[in-house]
């Protein structure tokens, strides 16, 4: 059994917390705000508790609500915590340059994402020259591991028995996901990822929309970040694909290398 879910049961009002704190994932996953209706079948609620939970954080600040559309979105105070949690949790301006580079020099668009649980989380996006772009990420937009070429990166490195625990925990992935992210198909990619070093998602979110990731790891060896690229499928043939591979790994082990020069 997931450790949260037992913490959520034994500990008074985890279940309140752990609503809203869903909510707020939820509603800064939104770039464009979300509706009511939206955040609450997405975070499985009803109409009623979600406005009482957003309302309630709405008056700490956490959330706010558009007077025009009554889409809700961050609040302030968000963005306070966020600044001062930066100090030891954010790696972007140690990564900024990195993915900055690895744009010019493949010419598509880079990103990098952080692990959090079970998804990961875009941090920085760098457009690439190319003309014709995917758009299937952005910052904070999240997916589970396994799905998106960088959650797939960082899941390949994990020891096998939480790769297996968090299978476990997501029985949903095929049905949220498509077929191809059923527990066999997902661990012949992890293995594959992992041989190989990298990452590459066929089109498998968005049909022609080709990704490629590659982990980055802390200080301990565990992977909590990722570096990717996206574009249209073309771009990722056969006889680019190798040398955008060693591209987009020597830019994650220089990455890995300067986390581990840090002071974070």
């Amino acid at each position: 059994m997931e450790p949260s879910s037992v913490a959520r049961r034994t500990v008074p009002g985890a279940q309140a917390i752990a609503r809203a704190s869903r909510l707020l994932r939820l509603v800064t996953a939104a770039s464009d705000g979300a509706s009511l209706q939206t955040l609450a079948r997405d975070a499985d609620l009803s109409r009623s508790t979600a406005h009482r939970l957003l309302t309630a954080l709405q008056v700490e600040g956490l959330v706010d609500q558009d007077r025009g559309t009554a889409l809700w979105m961050p609040g302030p105070e968000l963005y306070l915590m966020g600044t001062i949690a930066a100090a030891r949790y954010d790696v972007t301006e140690l990564a900024r340059d990195i993915v900055r580079s690895l744009a010019v020099k493949t010419e598509e668009s880079a990103f990098l994402s952080v692990r959090r649980a079970d998804e990961t989380v875009c941090l920085l996006r760098e457009e690439g020259s190319f003309p014709i772009r995917s758009f299937v990420l952005s910052e904070g937009v999240r997916f589970p591991l396994g799905v998106a070429s960088a959650g797939l990166a960082i899941l390949s490195f994990l020891p096998d028995h939480d790769v297996d625990a968090y299978l476990d925990r997501h029985p949903e992935l095929p049905e949220r996901w498509g077929r191809t992210h059923a527990s066999h198909p997902l661990r012949a990619r992890l293995s594959e990822t992992k041989a190989r070093g990298y990452s590459v998602n066929p089109g498998l979110i968005v049909e022609g929309s080709w990704g490629m990731g590659a982990a980055v790891f802390d200080r301990d060896g565990r992977p909590e970040w990722a570096l990717s690229l996206t574009g249209v499928e073309f771009r990722f043939g056969s006889d680019r694909l190798p040398q955008l591979g060693r591209t987009l790994l020597a830019h994650a082990h220089q990455l890995s290398s300067r986390i581990a020069g840090s002071r974070r």
